[in-house]
């Protein structure tokens, strides 16, 4: 395995290189993808718009574990990709198991916060009336089984880390599988409705991460996840949470956005909620193949960077671009033209379908633009900048809500659609700007290296 994953690293051309990293992650991605659709697909079959709901208020709660998480997924991951680059093997290999141990007592710490803060939680994620059960209910099993979800979401960072993209992908699809299996077992069949899905996502994740927990034990020649290697030092630490922190930071601000989002869109209605839940999970469609590119290289671009290979760096990320624009047009152009008629999968009830709809063209512009920022964002975590990766992650949502509250207020319910693709816009132009101010320092790296 050790040596496949320098080959890719080291010796493949740019093009087959990307394939290898990048394929396994957007077909994993695709599936995670489908998989929300048709979450959402068997919950609307239940005619209840108060549950369709409150599986869209609930989503911030699944990004705050997907965060926690990528604290030390990504930190991790990055950290262990630099540390190959460097031929560090060894210390490679302890951060493996830090990573492992540190985000499975994240996840019992924050179990133990979370359950007796339950109802303040619900008042700031916006439940109300009919949707305040069943959000609770919801959230209440992800807060139970968040230690497992959210090492699960470190562990596959881990492996893609030393190259073993295709079991990234494995543990991606047996989760997916396994859900998609279970939601209309438990949801139908023994009538669990919306706690039926919550629990179909908590056994699927559990599973996804005992097999990523066996093939680190088991079949991994570079990383593990023993306690004997568990030897965290206060280097280390730094290391893994100065990008660790610039992920989790991400994904608090998108909390927020999103928090602020259901709460304008509640003052409309129920109706207004649904819309943009069904809307957010058929544009997500038009991001996988671009999430599943940005994710995959940035084992590629760290480990080149730590190897002074800056060549190689630029090559990967030139390619990975033109991908990129050219794989997100083509999927939301196919999602524009059918965009009626996919939206009618998930409801029936006009105001949904017609606000659906709306919000769906305006999340589609905004899918290029995030998906430029994705990539910013992955060459910035892949360098260890941490202070460039930090600023990427923190200035869309201080963007955003100042943008949207000004909309609501000065267009209403098209002011607060339309904030989300000005916000990502100017994102990407910051991105744009940090990079080109990264490129000249890294220029000098490869320079220097030559000589």
């Amino acid at each position: 395995m050790k040596e496949k994953g320098n080959y890719y690293f080291e010796q493949a051309t740019i093009p087959k290189a990307i394939t290898h990293m990048a394929v396994p992650m957007m077909l994993g991605m695709s599936v995670i993808m489908i998989y929300n659709v048709i979450d959402a697909f068997f919950i609307g079959k239940l005619n209840n718009t108060a549950m369709m709901t409150a599986v869209t208020l609930a989503l911030p709660f699944t990004i705050i574990l997907s965060g926690i998480g990528n604290i030390f997924g990504v930190g991790g991951g990055t950290y262990i990709s630099r540390l190959l680059g460097e031929g560090k093997l060894g210390e490679a290999k302890k951060v493996s198991s830090v990573t492992f141990f540190l985000s499975l007592l994240a996840g019992f710490i924050f179990m133990l916060f979370a359950i007796p803060l339950i109802h303040p939680i619900l008042q700031i994620l916006g439940a109300k009336g009919d949707t305040v059960l069943f959000t609770k209910d919801f959230i209440m099993v992800l807060i139970i089984g968040g230690p497992f979800v959210i090492a699960n979401f470190a562990l596959g960072q881990v492996v893609r880390a030393e190259g073993a993209s295709k079991v990234s992908m494995n543990g991606m699809f047996i989760s997916v599988i396994i859900n998609i299996i279970l939601d209309p077992i438990l949801i139908f069949i023994c009538h669990l409705n919306i706690v039926g899905a919550a629990i179909g996502t908590v056994v699927a994740n559990t599973c996804a991460l005992l097999y990523y927990v066996y093939y680190l034990k088991n079949k991994s020649s570079t990383l593990t996840v023993s306690i004997r290697t568990f030897k965290p030092t206060p280097s280390m630490l730094k290391d893994i949470f100065k990008i660790g922190i610039s992920s989790f930071l991400l994904d608090a601000f998108m909390i927020i956005s999103v928090l602020l989002l259901n709460n304008f869109s509640a003052y409309y209605g129920d109706y207004a909620v649904a819309a943009f839940g069904i809307s957010q999970r058929i544009a997500q469609l038009a991001q996988f193949a671009a999430k599943g590119l940005y994710i995959g290289v940035i084992p590629l671009i760290a480990y080149a960077y730590a190897a002074k290979n800056i060549k190689r760096m630029k090559s990967i990320i030139k390619i990975t671009a033109a991908y990129i624009v050219i794989l997100t047009f083509a999927f939301s152009l196919i999602i524009f033209i059918f965009r009626e008629s996919i939206v009618r999968l998930f409801s029936n009830n006009t105001y949904v379908i017609n606000t659906g709809i709306y919000i769906l063209i305006a999340l589609l512009i905004s899918a290029l633009f995030a998906s430029i920022t994705g990539l910013f964002i992955g060459i910035f975590q892949g360098a260890g900048r941490g202070k460039e990766a930090t600023i990427m992650s923190v200035v869309q949502g201080i963007l955003l809500i100042p943008i949207m509250i000004l909309g609501k207020y000065t267009f209403g319910l098209d002011g607060v659609i339309w904030s989300m693709t000005i916000t990502e816009i100017l994102t990407c132009i910051i991105g744009l700007y940090l990079w080109i101010r990264l490129k000249r320092d890294i220029s000098k790296i490869g320079r220097a290296s030559c000589r």
